[in-house]
């Protein structure tokens, strides 16, 4: 049996920039995290021929084309088995449709499965592209590469979305007690809304195909106040962090319509009342998780359990998607 793990993710700063339809033109640039919450996979090989699958839905077919799971259809059709005999499982810490990016986490997973299925290793860069290629090229999400390459190399990680397509990551340079003050400062909080980023990234997608001023302006200054979120971490200013996280949700709620609600729109002036120094809804919007720097963490957390919102608290991951057994 193979069993794989591969981490979800928040973003820090730059989200948006990541799709092929504004990076291409512009470049783009963002700054991520990945945390201990995971999405796992395990690979068998059952008695029998056929494919065997066992995630929301179960499938049993007899060959790869008949699979109804895109994702894991499109990477078993890469793989080019003649006489498939393979059983997949995957459960996740986490439901999918939160914002934490776990269809990315979900494919950089299975692909490192097949690979070690095979008796093969894939590097963390390379892995991550194929990842993307089968979401963005064979199945034409209107989806970025943050998800793929955050769950891929794990850490706090800024990556740099090249118009030939290359990626470019970093790691940031922050001291380790920025990181130790980072991990309790940062609070997140499930708002209760699943929903699918697909209609909110379509729009930005077309928007931006478009040369849509309005929303090409919106993303210059995201990415832009990516940059700034950098130094403001490298430079140990958590203040300003959160600050720039408040300036970010404020023209990312303006992207579309669909990326807040009324109800988000309390919590949030609730949690800024009480103890945040900014915040936004991590994803694509809509809903998930909202994500607040505290100044008062205590307080913070007591207004928003009385809102009854549930907390969901994690630490970052540096080992990004990896082998657990082989």
């Amino acid at each position: 049996m193979i069993i794989t793990r591969s981490p979800l993710r928040i973003s820090l700063g730059g989200g948006g920039t990541d799709l092929p339809s504004y990076y291409r033109r512009h470049g783009g640039f963002l700054m991520a995290a990945a945390i201990d919450r995971y999405v796992y996979v395990s690979i068998l090989r059952p008695f029998k021929e056929g494919v065997y699958l066992k995630y929301s839905q179960i499938e049993s077919v007899r060959s790869v084309g008949e699979v109804r799971h895109p994702i894991i259809r499109e990477a078993l059709l890469m793989q080019e088995l003649r006489t498939p005999q393979i059983e997949i499982t995957t459960i996740a810490d986490i439901p999918a449709g939160t914002g934490l990016g776990s269809s990315g986490s979900f494919t950089t997973a299975l692909l490192r499965a097949l690979f070690a299925h095979r008796k093969k290793h894939i590097l963390s860069g390379a892995l991550a592209e194929m990842a993307c290629h089968i979401e963005i090229d064979r199945l034409g999400e209107p989806v970025g590469k943050q998800d793929q390459y955050i769950a891929a190399y794990g850490g706090l990680t800024a990556f740099t979305f090249h118009e030939d397509d290359t990626v470019t990551s970093e790691p940031l340079k922050i001291s380790i007690e920025t990181v130790f003050n980072l991990e309790d400062s940062l609070l997140l909080f499930f708002t209760g809304f699943s929903r699918s980023a697909g209609d909110i990234l379509k729009d930005q997608h077309v928007r931006s195909q478009k040369n849509d001023s309005e929303m090409l302006d919106n993303l210059h200054y995201i990415k832009d106040l990516g940059y700034r979120s950098r130094d403001a971490l490298e430079n140990g200013d958590l203040a300003k962090f959160g600050g720039l996280m408040d300036e970010h949700w404020q023209h990312k709620r303006k992207r579309s319509q669909g990326m807040s609600n009324d109800a988000i729109d309390d919590w949030y002036r609730l949690a800024m009342d009480n103890g945040a120094l900014g915040g936004k809804l991590v994803g694509a919007g809509g809903g998930g998780f909202l994500m607040f720097l505290a100044k008062d963490a205590a307080l913070l957390r007591n207004a928003m359990h009385r809102s009854g919102l549930e907390e969901v608290r994690f630490r970052f991951d540096y080992e990004g998607t990896k082998v657990l057994l082989s």
